[in-house]
């Protein structure tokens, strides 16, 4: 009993010792401490650190990997079935993320993309700040009061589809009631729809300039002409093409 009452009072001499000593001096860790109910200090180590799990940050990094291959995969895939999939995506996407925002911002303040931007260094540039451009040579033939989204232009046999504006392509695929369809997004964050094509000469992502062709016409119910859908969409309103376009 006295050898343990001695040792107990070494050990507060040792920490009175040490809280006497001058700032800077090294730290002497005292051990053998909780055989008399005294738990020693070590700190946070990299193991039980409250901030810091590895195997959760390794899982993430697991997940994200995964999720991007399955997303990669699902675009590359042919196969009709994940239409649904890839139209959600793409749409949660766009409203998280402004491509044509982003491009416009780094095009101007870095120059053009060398890897995601194709080479137009012979293309004559037109600029994005004038009125949108005609889409194709056409006329009216269902106004925008009839749905309250787009119009129908008719055009001549065979005629090209070609870009409003200069944006990023965020969806080029399959559309509930306009058929195949190509949607642009420009920097204003105004998007331009082009339906009822036959073809569809972009890919999704893809950077156009104003004018560059997105599609072909489809022919009309005697095959005597074209026509397409068209429909301009800002701040998630549709409005009528006819307020930003010429079509005189």
């Amino acid at each position: 009993m006295d050898d343990r009452r001695k040792d107990i009072r070494n050990r507060i001499a040792k920490r009175r010792k040490f809280n006497d000593k001058p700032a800077g001096s090294s730290w002497t860790e005292i051990n053998n401490e909780e055989p008399y109910g005294i738990d020693s200090y070590n700190g946070y180590s990299e193991k039980d650190h409250p901030l810091f799990k590895k195997e959760y940050f390794f899982f993430k990094i697991l997940a994200s990997v995964c999720l991007f291959l399955i997303v990669a995969v699902m675009f590359k895939h042919p196969s009709v079935r994940l239409d649904p999939a890839r139209s959600f995506v793409t749409e949660n996407m766009n409203k998280e993320f402004q491509f044509a925002s982003i491009s416009n911002w780094y095009e101007s303040a870095f120059g053009k993309p060398i890897a995601f931007l194709p080479n137009e260094a012979n293309t004559e540039t037109v600029d994005s700040n004038e009125e949108y451009a005609m889409p194709a040579s056409a006329k009216i033939t269902q106004n925008f009061e009839t749905n309250g989204e787009g119009i129908i232009l008719e055009t001549s046999k065979g005629s090209k589809v070609e870009a409003v504006n200069e944006g990023v392509v965020i969806f080029a695929g399959e559309k509930e009631g306009i058929g195949k369809t190509v949607v642009i997004q420009h920097a204003n964050k105004t998007e331009s729809w082009y339906g009822q094509l036959k073809e569809i000469d972009v890919k999704l992502y893809e950077f156009v300039k104003k004018g560059n062709e997105v599609g072909q016409v489809t022919l009309s119910e005697d095959g005597s002409k074209g026509r397409f859908y068209l429909a301009i969409k800002e701040n998630d309103a549709f409005v009528d093409p006819k307020k930003v376009i010429s079509f005189e």
